[in-house]
This record gives C-alpha cells, sequence and structure tokens, in this order.
C-alpha cells in the first residue's frame, strides 16, 4: 500500500477473543514500513458485528479492506509510530487510542494481549447500542 511517499507492507490475521457473552472475531493487523525488520505497527480490530451470529467466532466475517488499513497506518503515523525506526513494535492499543480511534466495522481491543482489559461482549453491545440510538 501507498500513503504519500512511502509503501507500506500488512497483513491482517483472524482470531478470537472471549468475552462474557459470546466469542468475537479479532483480527491482529500489523505493518511495516521500511522492510521487515522496521518497526512493526500493531493494531487487534475487534468486530463490531451484532447481534452475533450462532457460532460468531465462525461465521462472522468481518475483515478490514484496504481503507481501514489505510487509516490504522495515517492514524498511527500521527501518533507516534516510527516506520523507519529499526526493531520493536507500536502497538495501537485500546487503552490509549480507543477513545480517539475506531472504524466503521470494527473497535481497537486488548483482549489478545491482556486477558484482563474490557469484556469484548460489553464493548462490542454498545457499539451496536449507540449506532442503532440515532
Amino acid at each position: 500500500m501507498r500513503i504519500d511517499a512511502r509503501t507500506f507492507v500488512w497483513r491482517a490475521e483472524i482470531r478470537h477473543v472471549q468475552g462474557s457473552g459470546d466469542c468475537h472475531r479479532c483480527i491482529r493487523v500489523r505493518a511495516w514500513g521500511a522492510g521487515k525488520t522496521s518497526q512493526a505497527l500493531q493494531a487487534d480490530l475487534l468486530s463490531v458485528a451484532w447481534p452475533a451470529p450462532w457460532g460468531a467466532c465462525a461465521t462472522d466475517g468481518a475483515y478490514p479492506a484496504p481503507a481501514d488499513v489505510r487509516a490504522i497506518i495515517s492514524y498511527s503515523v500521527e501518533h507516534g509510530w516510527q516506520p523507519e525506526l529499526r526493531g520493536g513494535t507500536f502497538v495501537l492499543s485500546e487503552r490509549e487510542h480507543a477513545a480517539r480511534f475506531s472504524l466503521p466495522d470494527f473497535l481497537l481491543t486488548d483482549r489478545l494481549r491482556t486477558p484482563e482489559s474490557a469484556d469484548p461482549t460489553i464493548r462490542v453491545i454498545r457499539a451496536y447500542e449507540a449506532r442503532h440510538r440515532d
């Protein structure tokens, strides 16, 4: 993906996180802006599909589009990611960034890295209610 004068390489892996009421699809997005030895960007995206279909972990088809990845990269560069650095990972975390960053079909989550983080079921239901309140 090309943004301004830089080429970014990215990948997304489908994962799942357990919430209090269901299992939820979570996509781990990783990106690099100066090769695989450069500082990686990582964002774990919680699908906001609700009400959850039966067997949500297996049937939720949410997956980030290139526009979503572009938004993740642009936001991260503006908020401290330095893709030209060597080594390490810049994590777009729920704790630090969720209040300022979300995507139409996803929320940031820390649940893949920190099992004690916010309950994904509660967060998904709140996102659903906020969308349908209007």
